[in-house]
């Protein structure tokens, strides 16, 4: 990525580690337990998504971070990408989406511990935080990681983002059928592709792709639909992967 953490910072990603890895005995927070692992499927794949959107930013002129720069990340389970992202960007302020209070609750006391005070921990469905007005159309940028199909995604994160905000999608293989099944459902959410980014890890060498998706117009008022049927009846043309 062409960048190193500070001194500071590298001291809350090795804490950070050591309360997964306890956590981990309770909660069955991850099955990457191995430190080169960590870094790497962890810590480099969570910030791999924010690193490429902030060289986007830097390159074109027209794009300008607002001061209070909200972040939401949907299904975060163990905190990832937010806390790494939270860590990295002190100023944004970051929101830990997930419906699992047990682990918003391990969460919460890991954010006490590494004194990270720009994330907050949020329990709920999306579906039903993506019609809340609290929530809906609040948010620069959506971040969703290993969480369903890419339509599913989307689904998730346009109405959640502000127009003209962006949503990151993290993958692993892609597909010229998942782009256009994505395509399809994303102009019917108000947005558009904008790029997609390929990437080696950096230790295995294995394939990561990030999806960044823009929103140009307001999402329907339809979208999400109910919890359960984004997943059971997945837009565009076919679901996949």
């Amino acid at each position: 990525m062409h960048w190193s953490p500070t001194a500071a910072q590298s001291q809350q990603f090795q804490a950070l580690y050591e309360l997964i890895l306890a956590g981990n005995q309770q909660l069955n927070l991850t099955r990457i337990t191995d430190p080169t692992e960590f870094v790497e499927k962890h810590l480099w794949d969570s910030l791999s998504g924010i690193h490429n959107y902030l060289a986007q930013a830097a390159a074109d002129a027209t794009i300008a971070l607002p001061p209070a720069f909200q972040v939401i990340d949907i299904g975060t389970g163990a905190g990832f990408p937010g806390i790494p992202i939270a860590i990295v960007q002190p100023h944004w302020s970051v929101t830990l989406l997930d419906s699992t209070r047990k682990k918003l609750a391990f969460l919460d006391q890991t954010l006490e511990t590494l004194q990270i005070s720009n994330a907050q921990t949020l329990v709920g469905r999306v579906e039903a935080i993506g019609q809340d007005r609290r929530h809906r159309s609040q948010y620069d940028l959506a971040l969703i990681r290993a969480v369903a199909g890419v339509t599913v995604c989307a689904e998730y994160a346009l109405p959640l983002l502000k127009v003209g905000g962006e949503a990151v999608l993290y993958r692993g293989q892609w597909s010229v059928a998942e782009e256009t099944a994505l395509a399809e459902a994303v102009a019917q959410l108000g947005g558009e592709i904008a790029h997609i980014e390929a990437l080696k890890t950096p230790a295995t060498q294995s394939d990561r792709h990030c999806i960044y998706l823009h929103k140009r117009h307001s999402t329907p008022a339809e979208f999400p639909r109910l919890t359960g049927i984004p997943s059971q009846k997945p837009l565009g043309i076919a679901e996949v992967g």
